[in-house]
This record gives structure tokens, sequence and C-alpha cells, in this order.
């Protein structure tokens, strides 16, 4: 009967009926440097395990919010930070560390829930040796290549596979220091849990030059094809396209894009180039969600195009860490009252578009689906919204008073179902009010 949430440097447990705050750990150490964005932390056996934008992962008492162990892996020095929310699997725990634009040379790794030691580390840009370091072109474009994770991850516990979403190589609008595909950029890593060794992998977009980053790596479901019943998974990222591929065969089923595209292939070029869907474009960090009673796949995405500009040819000409700033380029978003958004229900089984609800403001939040037959979203004007899941009709509309972009969680307790709505706190990015951080919860009558 308790939530856990983070909010910016705090970690809260409140009570999840009567929402009073039970107790609340701030974390003091560098914040005013690290990472503002949190998405939330992992529970096991008493423990939590949350990552720090200032690269700390630590253990906390579930009961009393006190620190239990902490140790430092991220480093601020090369532009590393902890903002996804980790993943408990037996022993392990696991987090990756975000920050492509700031040049880092990305990794995912495991520690040991009773100490934080590390247990391993796939490194996303790999280490000069690796076979796939030759489709960065040269060692130095390795050295700040990025490439980091910012999402939750997805464990199929069957197979033991940790699938993993990875973000954009750097520089980011100028590939010609990083000629070739530049793996495993813009991948859906497939990852043994226990060893972090790479089974295998898919690359949605090679040699980025738009920011293209796997935000959804799932959900994990089996449906009808061609029919038979096979094991699919489901991804999505900020290039706006939902892709199914078979488990066992990896192969491509089909790609649906759910928001504008325009330009979408073209390289920047340094008198501006516009593409859509644009830098804040796409399915962002709370990704995709399926219901096995409609088959349908849910996602929200942003329709908000953006100008793009390759750097000048001297800055090029400079080794990654010699460059004021690993964007390699500059952007200009359209006007903000040209930001729209959509939420799309694609069926799992053949990728067609069942139906699209268009947002006069992007869609972020999370897209919730239940086996009543509901879709609990909202966007960043501030409105929760309840759709029915088959038809796309607006059952219930409700104005929280800040943008809504994180999680939203559907729970029982006493018999009685609740909805969690996280509403506010959104960065200057999105150029709208955000509002207080607030948790508000629904509940349904008797």
């Amino acid at each position: 009967g308790i939530m856990y949430l983070t909010i910016r440097h705090d970690a809260m447990a409140v009570d999840a009926i009567t929402g009073k705050e039970l107790w609340r750990q701030t974390w003091n150490e560098k914040r005013d440097i690290g990472s503002q964005a949190n998405r939330g932390m992992a529970l096991k056996n008493g423990k939590l395990f949350w990552g720090t934008g200032d690269g700390h992962l630590i253990a906390l008492d579930a009961a009393t919010g006190k620190v239990l162990w902490k140790q430092k892996h991220a480093s601020l020095a090369k532009g590393e930070k902890f903002n996804m929310s980790p993943l408990v699997y037996d022993n392990l725990v696991v987090i990756g560390t975000a920050g492509s634009e700031s040049g880092i040379q990305g990794w995912i790794a495991a520690y040991d829930i009773s100490n934080g030691n590390e247990v391993w580390k796939f490194y996303i840009v790999p280490q000069p040796g690796d076979p796939a370091a030759a489709t960065w072109g040269s060692d130095s474009a390795l050295i700040k290549g990025g490439a980091g994770v910012w999402t939750a991850t997805t464990l199929d516990l069957q197979t033991g596979l940790l699938f993993v979403g990875t973000a954009d190589p750097a520089p980011v609008f100028d590939a010609r220091s990083r000629p070739g595909d530049n793996l495993y950029s813009n991948c859906l890593l497939a990852l043994d849990i226990r060893t972090g060794k790479l089974a295998w992998y898919k690359q949605l977009v090679p040699h980025d030059e738009l920011d293209r980053g796997v935000t959804s790596p799932g959900p994990l479901f089996s449906s009808k094809i061609n029919g038979a019943i096979r094991p699919l998974i489901a991804t999505a990222g900020k290039d706006g396209v939902v892709r199914v591929f078979d488990r066992e065969t990896k192969k491509l089923l089909y790609e649906t894009p759910v928001t504008t595209m325009l330009n979408e292939t073209v390289s920047p070029s340094q008198q501006g180039t516009r593409v859509c869907p644009g830098i804040l474009g796409g399915v962002q960090w709370n990704g995709l969600s399926y219901n096995p009673t409609t088959n349908l796949i849910y996602a929200p995405a942003v329709d908000w195009c953006t100008t793009f500009k390759k750097g000048s040819d001297e800055e090029s000409m400079l080794a990654p860490h010699m460059r004021k700033s690993n964007m390699g380029g500059s952007f200009k978003l359209d006007d903000v009252k040209e930001a729209k958004g959509w939420l799309t229900a694609v069926d799992a089984s053949t990728g067609k578009i069942k139906w699209q609800y268009a947002s006069k403001t992007p869609m972020v939040a999370a897209a919730t689906t239940t086996s009543g037959g509901l879709v609990f979203t909202g966007d960043i004007a501030g409105d929760f919204l309840v759709f029915n899941a088959a038809s796309g009709e607006v059952l219930y509309r409700f104005p929280t008073g800040g943008a809504l972009a994180g999680g939203i969680v559907t729970y029982m307790i006493n018999n009685k179902q609740y909805v969690a709505v996280t509403s506010g706190g959104m960065t200057n990015f999105w150029q709208r009010p955000g509002g207080s951080s607030t948790v508000i919860v629904f509940a349904l009558s008797d």
C-alpha cells in the first residue's frame, strides 16, 4: 500500500490511499550540476535502487528511506549521469548512463544488489579492438561517441534476455567524423541478463544525424502472425516509427509511422534542413503499451518539427575531445504553437492503424491500458485522458493543472481500484508552464 517516486533530487514514499508523505530522502551531492530528470526507482526485498544525476547508484531502506549503500559508477566529468529507472532481477540491479549529447562513451551495467559492486558492463560505444569499433571509422570517434541509455529496459523472464533501447551517436548533427553505422547506437539490444553478453541486436537508424534514439524496448507479447501465435517485441523511438520484431526469428514484421514525416532521412545542411519529427518528436521516454484483449499497441507521440544545422567545416575537423560541444551543429524548433501530438492504436498482428487521437499539444505521458478496456494517458496541456481502448473514444477528461509527462499506474488496495497520475515538472525545453510536481490519485466509486 505504499507508492515510491522520485522527483529531481528526491526519493519519496507516500501512502497510496491517502497521499500522506511517509519519508523523503534528498540527495545533496553535487546536485547543482547533476541531471534534473529522474524516472524512478526499482524495488526488491525491502530495498529501493535509485540512480542519481551525479552518477551514484544508491540502495535505500524502503521502510525508512535510509541510505544502505552508495556507489559512484558514472562520471559527471565525462558527461555521464543516471536518470533512467533501474531494473532489478535476482541479485542484480541494471542501469545505464545517459548523456549522449555530452559526448559520453555509452554503457549499461549490472551491479550486486547487496553492495553495489559491478558484475558486468556492456559498452554500447565499443572499445578499440571490438569488431563493432570498425563501424565508427576510427578509434578517435569512439572517445565521445554518445549512445547512452536514458529510458527503462525490458526483461524476458523466460529467455533471460534484457532488451535495451540505445540513444543517438555523437557528434549528433554532423557525422563526418564517424563514418559507418556507428554500432550500437540507436539499437534494440538483447543482452544476457546474467553476463551482459550480446545475444542479438537490431539497429533501427544507422549513422544517425537527427537524434533518433530508441526509447521503447518493449513491450513483449505474443500475437497471431500469419495464422500462428508468435513471441513478439514492439519498439519505437524519436524517429516516430513503431516496429515489431519476432523474438525468435529476429525478423522485422512491420514498421508503422505514428507522427508526421518530412525529410526524415535527409542529412542536416549548414544552411538548415527542416525535419519531422524534430528534436523533441516521435515516441518519448514513456514508450509503448499493449493490450492483449484488443490486440492493439498504443503509441503516444510528439508532432513537432525542427530545423537542423550542421556545424562548420572547421569545427568538424577538430578531434572530439577538443570541441566545445558534441552536438556537431544546432537546431531550431518550429513555433511552439505548431507543436501537436498523437495517440495511435496499431494492430499488433498487421501494423495497420486502428484509430488515432489528434492532440493540440504533444503527448509524452505513459499510455497505460487495462483489462477493463481503457487507456489512461494525458497531454502536456495538463489534461488527464481516459480512452475506450478499442475505439479511441474519449470517455473522461480531467484538467490537472500541470503538464502530463510521467508515469500513470493503476493498483488495487482493499478491493478498490486506484489510478495515480503524475503531473507537472517538465523542463523548459517544451516551452510551456510545467506546473508543480504533483501526484493525483483517482478511485473507482463503490
